[in-house]
């Protein structure tokens, strides 16, 4: 403000003056037209899709020594202290291993290999924290045996009655295209 003041500037001068029409649209109704029509259903394939490969798994030794195989007696006082699978004391077993799903790029390029997985079986039976210790090809087949070594389940090992977790479990899948 000061700097108009010192600059001893006029009022604009009033020019003009110009006026806007207004601009007014007319009532008209609009209608959509949709011009999509449905894709054409694919042909099917000539070739029939591949095999899914076989998978072989080796399962790791267990010391079966603790495991009694003998037929039970019958007795008139009844303990049911270890009911829940947890009855007497034993090595961890395996109860369910699922195959790992084959890698869509090495299916396609042919190559078959094995990774060793090793993991702790927890005190539920779980699989925690698997890790590859070896691969071969390396990189290739690592995901799959992990995410399927996730989903294994064990019959935890039982001391005195109580589940304990094993760790360094070792798993050897392996990859193999079937003929």
């Amino acid at each position: 403000m000061s700097y108009l003041i010192y600059m001893n500037e006029s009022a604009p001068n009033e020019g003009k003056t110009i006026k806007i029409a207004d601009i007014t649209m007319p009532q008209t109704k609009i209608e959509t037209q949709y011009d999509t029509q449905k894709p054409d259903k694919p042909e099917e394939p000539d070739t029939p899709p591949p095999e899914q490969p076989q998978m072989e798994m080796e399962t790791p030794d267990a010391d079966m020594s603790g495991i009694n195989i003998a037929a039970p007696t019958a007795q008139t006082d009844l303990n049911v202290a270890g009911v829940g699978g947890f009855g007497g004391d034993g090595e961890y077993l395996p109860i369910v291993k699922v195959q790992p799903v084959y890698p869509r790029r090495a299916l396609q390029r042919g190559i078959e290999g094995y990774v060793i997985v090793e993991f702790t079986v927890t005190t539920n039976g779980s699989v925690r924290d698997p890790v590859v210790i070896e691969a071969n090809p390396p990189n290739i087949f690592d995901n799959a045996a992990v995410k399927a070594a996730l989903k294994f389940k064990y019959k935890p090992r039982v001391i005195d009655g109580t589940p304990i977790e094993v760790p360094g479990v070792q798993n050897k899948i392996t990859f193999a295209i079937a003929d």
